[in-house]
């Protein structure tokens, strides 16, 4: 779904200043434990702006997205 970004010049160059291969490399993707986890990790590093969007393939599946993102407010 997101392979055509490691296409498109400007997202190219942004991969390529952070070492990464494609999309897949700097995505966050798992379960809501391991979707929390790794945006816990960022805001350890100095993180303080994250933009998430829910993607699924059932309705389902972007509702506990939806759901696992919003666990991350406080």
């Amino acid at each position: 779904m997101f392979a055509v970004y490691g296409t498109l010049p400007s997202y190219r160059a942004m991969l390529d200043r952070e070492g990464a291969a494609g999309p897949a490399d700097i995505a966050i993707m798992g379960s809501v434990g391991e979707v929390q986890d790794r945006v816990a990790a960022l805001a350890d590093i100095g993180v303080t702006d994250f933009a998430a969007v829910e993607f699924g393939a059932t309705p389902e599946e972007i509702a506990n997205t939806r759901d696992a993102i919003k666990g991350l407010l406080k």
